[in-house]
C-alpha cells in the first residue's frame, strides 16, 4: 500500500524545527488533550451505563418484564385460562397471577404502610427474582409456615400455626422482626361491623380488619425503596384476607429477551383482546429510565467540552505550522501542489493527532474503569453496592473515539483552508 505524499509532508510538519520547540510542544498539549477527554468520557459513560444496568437488573428482580391487567375493572377473573393462553405467545417463559393491595404492617414496636403482594409461591420464582433474594427463610414457607422456633417463643404452641408473610430486610428492620416473629396486617377499608362499629361510636359502621402472620422469609433486592415497603403472602391468604372471591390484580409475565418485551406484550394484548392490556416493563418505568438516558446524554455533550478544548489547541498548532512553513508551502505550489493537496496536508496533520490522542485515550479510559470497579469502594452504610457498577459497551467506545477525531478534523479546516490559499508569488518574493 502507498500513501500520498500528502501523508509524509504532514508526519514531518509535526516535528519542530531546533529553534521553535513551542510547536512541538503544542501538538504534544492537543494530544493530550484529546488523550484526557476521550478517557474521562469513556469512564463516565461507563460508569452512567454501569448504574444504568444494576438499577434495571434489580427492577427486574423483584417485578416481571410484562404486567397484564384489565382496563374496565381492578380484579381479573378468569386468570387461569388466561395465564395458559398468554403462555401460548412467542418468547413467553412463564406467566404467574398476583394480588395487589396496600396494608399497614404493625409489630410491638412500630407501624408501616407497605405494598402487599399476593403470589402463588410455586409459579412466581419462575417469573421473578424473589427466591434468590431470600436471604431467610424459603418461600415454600408462603403456603406451609414452620412452627415457630422454640427460643423466639418458648410458650407457643407448635401444633398452631400463622399464614406465612415475607418482608424486605429494611422493613423487617423497622419493625423489629425477624424470622419466626408475629406481625399484624392491618386493612385500612375494613369489613361491615355494624354493632361493633356503633357500639364503637365509628359512624362509618366498620372497623378495619387485623390478621397475625408469621415471618417466613426476609428478602434483600439491593433496592432501599422495594426492601422497605414491600410483602408478600400467599395468593389464598390474600383473597381470604381481603374477602376476595376467586380473582386476582393481574398476571406477570417473563419473556427469554428483556429488550423485546414491548413487543411481546403487543402480541399478548393482540391474543387475549380488549379488556386486556399488557405493560412492559419499559412502560411501567419510563419515567426513571427517560431521566437516566437524559442524563446520560447530557454528561456526553459535557464531557465533550474537553475534546472541544483540546482542538482549540489543534487549530492554534495548525495555524502556527502555516506561518512557519510558509516557504515551504510557496515551493511545494510551485513545484505543482493544488490547493487541494497544501488542504490535504494541514488535515492529515490535525487528524493524525486526533487519531493519537484517541489511541492513547481509549486504553487509559479503559483502564480507569478498571481501577474505578477494582479499589474504589463505597460505603456500605450509605449505598446498597459496595463497588461501582462499570459497565463499557463498545458502542459507546466507538462513538467516543469517533465524536473526538470528528472534532479533530473539523478543526483542522480553517488553518488548511489558509495554508491553501497562499499565494507562492507573495511568500517567495522576499527570499
Amino acid at each position: 500500500m502507498q500513501f500520498p505524499y500528502e501523508f509524509f509532508v504532514g508526519l514531518r510538519y509535526l516535528k519542530a524545527k531546533k529553534r521553535q520547540k513551542s510547536i512541538s510542544l503544542n501538538t504534544l498539549i492537543s494530544i493530550g488533550g484529546v488523550t484526557v477527554g476521550v478517557a474521562a468520557l469513556i469512564a463516565t459513560l461507563a460508569v452512567m451505563t454501569g448504574f444504568k444496568e444494576d438499577l434495571r437488573d434489580k427492577i427486574l428482580g423483584t417485578n416481571s418484564h410484562v404486567v397484564i391487567s384489565d382496563r374496565t375493572q381492578d380484579d381479573m377473573r378468569d386468570y387461569r385460562r388466561l395465564a395458559e393462553e398468554v403462555v401460548k405467545v412467542p418468547h413467553v417463559v412463564a406467566a404467574t397471577p398476583f394480588i395487589f393491595r396496600q396494608v399497614l404492617l404493625s409489630s410491638d414496636t412500630n407501624v408501616f404502610g407497605v405494598v402487599l403482594r399476593g403470589i402463588d409461591p410455586e409459579r412466581e420464582a419462575k417469573v421473578t427474582e424473589i427466591e434468590k433474594n431470600l436471604i431467610e427463610g424459603k418461600l415454600e414457607y408462603l403456603t406451609h409456615p414452620p412452627p415457630p422456633p422454640e427460643e423466639i417463643d418458648p410458650e407457643a404452641d407448635p401444633s398452631k400455626t400463622y399464614p406465612g408473610i415475607i418482608v424486605g430486610k429494611e422493613l423487617a428492620g423497622r419493625l423489629g422482626a425477624f424470622l419466626g416473629d408475629k406481625i399484624n396486617i392491618v386493612s385500612p377499608v375494613g369489613k361491615e361491623g355494624e354493632s361493633v362499629g356503633k357500639s364503637l361510636g365509628n359512624p362509618m359502621g366498620f372497623i378495619p380488619k387485623i390478621r397475625k402472620f408469621q415471618v417466613v422469609g426476609i428478602f434483600d433486592s439491593g433496592m432501599y425503596e422495594y426492601d422497605s415497603s414491600l410483602a408478600y403472602i400467599s395468593i389464598r391468604e390474600a383473597q381470604h384476607f381481603f374477602n376476595l372471591p376467586d380473582v386476582v390484580t393481574g398476571i406477570e409475565v417473563k419473556v427469554d429477551d428483556i429488550f423485546i418485551a414491548g413487543d411481546v406484550a403487543r402480541d399478548i394484548e393482540a391474543r387475549l383482546d380488549f379488556p386486556h392490556q399488557a405493560r412492559d416493563w419499559m412502560k411501567l418505568n419510563r419515567n426513571l429510565f427517560s431521566a437516566l438516558e437524559l442524563e446520560k446524554v447530557m454528561m456526553f455533550i459535557v464531557l465533550v467540552l474537553i475534546i472541544l478544548v483540546a482542538s482549540f489547541n489543534i487549530v492554534s498548532t495548525l495555524t502556527m505550522t502555516v506561518v512557519e512553513k510558509n516557504r515551504e508551502i510557496a515551493i511545494l505550489k510551485a513545484m505543482g501542489a493544488t490547493r487541494k493537496s497544501i488542504m490535504r496536508i494541514f488535515m492529515l496533520e490535525g487528524l493524525i493527532i486526533s487519531a493519537v490522542g484517541v489511541i492513547l485515550g481509549i486504553p487509559l479510559g479503559l483502564g480507569v474503569c478498571w481501577v474505578l470497579q477494582t479499589f474504589y469502594t463505597l460505603p456500605g452504610d450509605i449505598y446498597y453496592i459496595s463497588h461501582l457498577p462499570v459497565k463499557i459497551h463498545s458502542l459507546d467506545v466507538i462513538l467516543v473515539a469517533s465524536s473526538a477525531i470528528l472534532i479533530g478534523l473539523v478543526a483542522t479546516i480553517y488553518p488548511s483552508w489558509q495554508a491553501g490559499k497562499l499565494d507562492p508569488v507573495e511568500a517567495l518574493r522576499y527570499e
